[in-house]
């Protein structure tokens, strides 16, 4: 890396985390072409002492990097976020998830790219999803690469992997960091990051596998999860990023795929149209 550009990574952990997938998490953020300076981890409310030993594992492994904050009660991930971003002492933040497994050159590919491009505020990839083991693949999420064409694309569905991101960290801050937002912390982050004009790039490598499951893609219904989803929208039409039809537009699809299909049919339609198997 020729600017020696340095980065912290931010994760979090939470009591019915496995501890097995988060030491998995760990050592794939830690055997990396490109090793991270920091390694925020923030312990989202008491945690189990199998999990805590977890932590502790890496912190004697790498006491350099390692930096484990541990809060008194549950916050959510918004929350947990928000505070590993202030914890965090380099200028650029890469977001982690605590049971996904990052490919080898994740970080070397991206932080390349603020390297060559001194602009970006976030830089995303692409995922493949799995279930059960790494190799058992079911899916892949591709999405636009340019800053105009994610952008395009957020008036209507998230065209970022939160789970691949890396910020600048300055520009994160400017936009108001993260905050609680219940299932959709990530789209309301781009939301308000676009209003701020941040310029947005995803490359085209797969960065991370992600624990997924056709289960979990069911449960993205009811409606409490409509509703935030509604709330996200609402904020874009409030702050003009997209025009008040659209926003009833937004609400009629997504309506209708949330709340209106039974698990079997919304997870289908994910699986055909918003994913690549």
């Amino acid at each position: 890396m020729g600017k020696n550009l340095k980065f912290s990574v931010i994760t979090s952990v939470y009591k019915s985390d496995v501890p097995e997938y988060v030491r998995t998490a760990f050592e794939s953020t830690f055997n990396q072409t490109l090793v991270p300076d920091e390694v925020v981890c923030v312990a989202d409310g008491p945690i189990p002492d199998e999990l805590k030993a977890v932590v502790e594992e890496f912190k004697t492994k790498y006491p350099e990097i390692m930096h484990p904050v541990y809060l008194e009660k549950n916050g959510g991930l918004g929350e947990a976020m928000r505070i590993a971003s202030l914890e965090a002492k380099y200028e650029y933040l890469a977001r982690m998830d605590s049971d996904d497994i990052c490919l080898p050159d994740r970080f070397e590919k991206q932080m390349k790219c603020f390297e060559e491009d001194p602009e970006l505020s976030l830089v995303g990839g692409m995922i493949t999803e799995f279930d059960g083991e790494p190799e058992n693949v079911i899916a892949k999420r591709i999405l636009p690469l340019d800053d105009a064409g994610i952008k395009k694309m957020m008036r209507g569905r998230c065209a970022v992997n939160h789970v691949t991101v890396i910020f600048k960290k300055e520009d994160l801050l400017k936009s108001g960091n993260y905050q609680p937002f219940w299932k959709q912390e990530d789209h309301y982050l781009w939301a308000r990051m676009m209003e701020h004009g941040c310029k947005f790039r995803n490359i085209p490598d797969i960065v991370v596998n992600v624990r997924s499951g056709k289960d979990q893609i069911a449960r993205r219904g009811g409606w409490r999860f409509y509703k935030s989803v509604v709330r996200v929208f609402w904020y874009m039409y409030k702050h003009n990023l997209i025009s008040f039809g659209y926003f009833i537009y937004i609400c009629v699809v997504r309506g209708t795929v949330q709340l209106l299909m039974p698990n079997w049919l919304r997870t289908w339609i994910y699986m055909k149209f918003l994913r690549k198997s």
